[in-house]
């Protein structure tokens, strides 16, 4: 490109609407520049903190009201960053449960569920994004949600909640998920979703979501719901034992969700 600097070419991008952009953007604008040159003028930019690279070749421009700490919030660009990566994807676990209102037990990091292949990503590169893979992604039990560019895609209710369970080791452990949950009953229905729920999910986890609901939380009528749906779903239940890292010979079972009760959960005061 002509005539223009890197920087007056991210400034034109701002002016028409774009966030972000690739290294294979910049390259395929300034031709006649070399590769070194332009890496050159990125790092510059990124050490004025006038861009940030959140992931391999992609760069975010940062907008002023995050100029003064330097680190963009991943809102702000998660879905053009996945659209750039090619992937589906949404938002779990414990960012998912807070956009719910569940926000007693907050995280450090941004909880990104996407799909196997897994990719090789530092966190050098962006320690704030923690990436999770699943095998396909639950499309009907996404919600949009408006961000500062657009939109981004959440986990609803009720996935989140089988998710806390399925993915437990990512937040903390099976009091943690307790805690939350306390917190995000009060927006799941699951006798507003459909039994394909469990044809994404495992079934272990929900056996798991169940005893919670009934015994830890007192959620009984939800845990009700949920035990139909299970029942109906026709899979034979197998015992597992509500935690993996403890052992589960010579202990309490529970019959009805088929749990060796092989740990005590604790919830937090909220």
């Amino acid at each position: 490109m002509k005539n223009i600097t890197l920087s007056e070419w991210i400034k034109t991008l701002e002016i028409h609407g774009y966030n972000s952009f690739s290294f294979e953007k910049v390259r395929k604008d300034f031709p006649n520049a070399s590769i070194q040159t332009l890496s050159n003028s990125l790092y510059r930019l990124t050490a004025k903190k006038r861009i940030i690279s959140v992931y391999k070749s992609f760069y975010v421009i940062i907008p002023p009201q995050y100029a003064a700490k330097g680190i963009v919030a991943p809102t702000y660009y998660i879905d053009q960053l996945m659209a750039y990566i090619g992937k589906p994807y949404y938002i779990s676990l414990l960012n998912a449960a807070e956009s719910y209102g569940a926000a007693h037990q907050r995280s450090q990091r941004f909880t990104v569920m996407t799909v196997y292949p897994a990719a090789n990503v530092s966190k050098a590169k962006n320690n704030i994004l923690d990436w999770i893979y699943r095998k396909e992604i639950p499309e009907n039990f996404l919600q949009t949600k408006n961000s500062e560019t657009g939109t981004v895609r959440f986990s609803n209710p009720e996935l989140t909640a089988i998710d806390l369970l399925q993915y437990e080791k990512h937040i903390g452990g099976l009091s943690r998920a307790a805690t939350i949950l306390a917190e995000l009953t009060e927006e799941t229905d699951f006798s507003k979703v459909s039994n394909e729920l469990l044809d994404y999910t495992s079934i272990s986890a929900v056996q798991r979501l169940g005893f919670i609901l009934d015994y830890i939380l007192k959620e009984n009528e939800q845990a009700d719901v949920l035990y139909k749906k299970l029942y109906n779903y026709g899979k034979r239940l197998n015992y597992v034992p509500l935690s993996t890292r403890s052992p589960k010979k010579n202990i309490e079972k529970d019959t009805r969700w088929k749990i060796y009760i092989n740990t005590e959960i604790e919830v937090d005061d909220l």
